[in-house]
């Protein structure tokens, strides 16, 4: 089943995405998509919704967060082998967290912003994990029972603000804009093995990630387990999982997205996004 959450930012609706991919209007039977429905009950009534039975919606309109609400999003540094290669770091022995602020975050297709004074802003394509159920140090083989579903990420990051602005990555990751979900929460059903996903990403057609969440470091039940012990991860959060090798500051020489840009990345059988790169207001000023 695929979730989303559709229409003008601020004014979003739930929806459903069909057999055909075409979307479905939710909001007759739900109010949004929030804790109550990523809930294991929440799911399995949606799931027993004949989706012909919904208001069809045609055109084109704009796909928000699939989740209302995020109360925390935890990201994971450093979680491909060949992602730490390309930055000169050592493969992690334990999950390196950092947060990103929820003001970050947006639409799929919402454009990406380089923040004011910034030369370094860079992309990450990312398997985002949304928690379904309340995850308070459990067990890896108990973890993906928290775990409502899945949805593409790009993990944008500002490299000055991140590595050079005096610690804590934060400040690199948490810029508005610099979070697009989506298009649409996956439910775990349909997602059998979530090591088994291809994720890509492309910069004006020019593809500089491919990679496969088979060569994680930390999988996405041993991260749910691990950040469970330090947090209780509650209905509605997203864990941002790591990105493979092909990032701006990995090339050589480093590469970083400017006004003009568009970005289009994607996962297998999770959806895809594009983002045009714009200019901060404050720099034509």
């Amino acid at each position: 089943m695929k979730l989303c959450r559709y229409g003008e930012r601020g004014a979003e609706k739930p929806g459903m995405i069909d057999g055909d991919g075409a979307l479905r209007d939710l909001s007759g039977v739900i109010d949004d998509i929030g804790a109550n429905v990523l809930s294991r009950d929440g799911l399995r009534r949606l799931m027993a919704i004949d989706p012909s039975t919904l208001p069809r919606i045609d055109g084109t309109p704009r796909y928000g967060v699939p989740v209302a609400h995020v109360g925390k999003m935890l990201c994971v540094g450093m979680n491909y082998a060949d992602h730490a290669a390309e930055t000169n770091a050592p493969v992690p022995e334990q999950p390196v967290l950092f947060m990103k602020a929820t003001t970050a975050i947006g639409g799929a297709n919402d454009a990406v912003v380089i923040p004011r004074g910034s030369v370094k802003t860079d992309w990450e394509v990312e398997l985002g994990v949304i928690i379904g159920g309340v995850a308070r140090d459990v067990s890896v083989g108990d973890a993906l029972d928290h775990v409502a579903g899945y949805a593409v990420i790009n993990d944008v990051s500002e490299r000055e603000f991140q590595l050079e602005h005096g610690g804590q990555w934060v400040k690199g990751k948490s810029c508005d804009t610099f979070g697009p979900i989506g298009p649409w929460l996956v439910t775990k059903d349909e997602v059998p093995d979530p090591q088994k996903l291809t994720l890509w990403l492309e910069v004006n057609g020019h593809r500089y990630q491919h990679g496969n969440t088979r060569t994680m470091v930390f999988g996405v039940a041993q991260l749910v387990s691990y950040i469970s012990r330090y947090m209780t991860l509650m209905p509605g959060d997203v864990i941002s999982t790591g990105t493979p090798a092909g990032v701006g500051l990995g090339l050589h020489p480093p590469t970083y997205l400017k006004p003009g840009d568009v970005i289009e990345l994607g996962i297998d059988g999770l959806g895809r996004q594009r983002q045009d790169v714009l200019a901060h207001p404050a720099s034509s000023a």
